[in-house]
């Protein structure tokens, strides 16, 4: 009869440092001692802090770190296993950046990796209240306060019966425009718009007018010539940190863009997706005109894209309970797991810690963009860039030849209602580390540098 495994067990010092970073450290040398093998299970986090006499979070940063380094991996209901090694060529690995997604970048902090997962953790203890019931369209009364708070900063007096809480910023839109606009009608949008914004028009059937921007964005005269030829509905845009351009409205142009919002009946969809990356920003549109701003505070660009969460913030209770029928519609409901992991987030003090190490993680990699491509639009808080093509480039052609290179870009074709410049956006925050994004935009600047012609890969 065959004897089970032995369950590992870290061979620790207790007086060398951090007993989180021993527990890493044992991890590492039983891998290279081949005691650890790939695909091995590691012991489950409580009873291993059970076995060694130590705290259940000194476990979870320990994982974390083990993570971090890339030797191991949680799967879901599972457990943390030691990763598989693939074998792989350095001409592969070579070839593996993509700038195309726009993500905030992630930070290297295993402190506050381990803080992250025992927060999740600690929800998935409370109980099966939380697993088996329904919950209120728009959210409880308790995760839409800590929606409040968290805009407070951005939106002075914003009250939790006027929130709606969405299944993220797309969800939001889906939300907004089904109050705003149906079938045929038409909204004013950017020139330059968010693709998934574009996308959700077509699909419902809504007629788009472009309005025209230049290098600090929206125009307000294009939008009022739009509102007296097109009578429009709404008007959806991007006023802090656009995307793709990266332009941040000055405050003279928000105000005469309500001016005029307000004289032409035109209610207005506020994307602030990414309003709490910068450090002192300018107010929201939904500060100067709450009665006529629909404004959306997403989470996927300052704490996480899987969160899948976003405050929709309506003129008063009575547009958001029209706003919850909605949602009751196309989704039924926001996960209440993840509003329940992001309202303890909030109310610990971990929310703030994740924004504040995308700050950091950010301003680091503006500093590589500006050495590598000096000629980019971009902000020093916002973590894409604009790049406008040298003469003689396509946009199509540059990316194409990129892709030979493992370079993956996105050009402004994606963000058009309607013509396109010759220029792509460039995500600093999707490449794993700043030492692949220096790889990436090394690249690049040096594809630029090369006559198109030269540059054709087909023979």
């Amino acid at each position: 009869m065959n004897k089970a495994p032995q369950a590992w067990m870290p061979q620790i010092r207790r007086d060398g440092g951090p007993l989180y970073l021993a527990i890493a450290d044992a991890i590492a040398a039983d891998v290279a001692g081949g005691r650890l093998k790939p695909g091995q299970r590691l012991p489950p986090q409580r009873p291993l802090a059970d076995a060694l006499g130590i705290d259940f979070t000194t476990v979870t940063r320990a994982y974390a770190e083990a993570g971090r380094r890339g030797l191991v991996e949680g799967r879901v209901g599972q457990g943390t296993y030691l990763r598989l090694r693939r074998k792989s060529s350095s001409l592969e690995a070579a070839r593996s950046i993509d700038v195309s997604m726009n993500l905030p970048p992630r930070f290297q902090d295993a402190a506050l990796e381990a803080r992250v997962a025992s927060g999740i953790a600690e929800v998935a203890s409370d109980g099966l209240d939380l697993f088996l019931t329904y919950q209120d369209p728009a959210g409880t009364e308790s995760d839409r306060i800590a929606g409040a708070q968290w805009l407070s900063s951005r939106l002075p007096g914003v009250t939790a019966d006027r929130i709606a809480i969405c299944p993220g910023t797309q969800g939001a839109l889906t939300a907004s425009l089904a109050l705003l606009a149906k079938r045929g009608d038409t909204v004013c949008v950017e020139a330059l718009a968010y693709p998934g914004f574009l996308a959700l028009a077509a699909h419902q059937g809504i007629v788009l007018a472009p309005v025209a921007m230049d290098g600090q964005g929206f125009l307000p005269d294009s939008f009022e010539a739009a509102c007296k030829a097109h009578h429009p509905k709404a008007l959806y845009l991007t006023p802090t940190f656009h995307n793709p351009t990266t332009a941040t409205l000055p405050l003279g142009r928000r105000r005469r863009l309500v001016e005029i919002a307000r004289r032409h009946g035109v209610t207005i969809i506020e994307d602030d997706a990414y309003g709490a990356l910068p450090r002192d920003p300018l107010p929201p549109l939904a500060a100067l005109a709450p009665d006529c701003v629909h404004y959306i505070g997403g989470l996927s660009k300052c704490l996480s894209p899987a969160l899948r969460l976003a405050y929709l913030v309506l003129p008063d209770a009575r547009t958001r309970a029209r706003a919850a029928d909605a949602i009751r519609a196309f989704a039924g409901m926001a996960s209440p797991f993840t509003a329940a992991i992001v309202t303890r987030w909030m109310e610990d003090g971990t929310a703030a810690a994740i924004l504040g190490a995308i700050r950091a993680e950010t301003a680091a990699r503006q500093i590589v963009a500006a050495k590598l491509l000096p000629e980019a639009v971009t902000d020093p808080e916002c973590f894409h860039a604009w790049l406008k093509l040298p003469k003689g480039w396509r946009a199509g052609a540059l990316a194409s030849r990129a892709r030979l290179d493992g370079l993956g870009l996105v050009t402004a074709d994606v963000f058009a209602a309607g013509d396109a410049p010759e220029a792509v956006r460039i995500g600093l925050g999707a490449p794993r580390t700043r030492q692949d994004l220096t790889r990436g935009l090394e690249s690049l600047a040096d594809l630029l540098q090369r006559a198109p012609g030269v540059s054709a890969g087909i023979v």
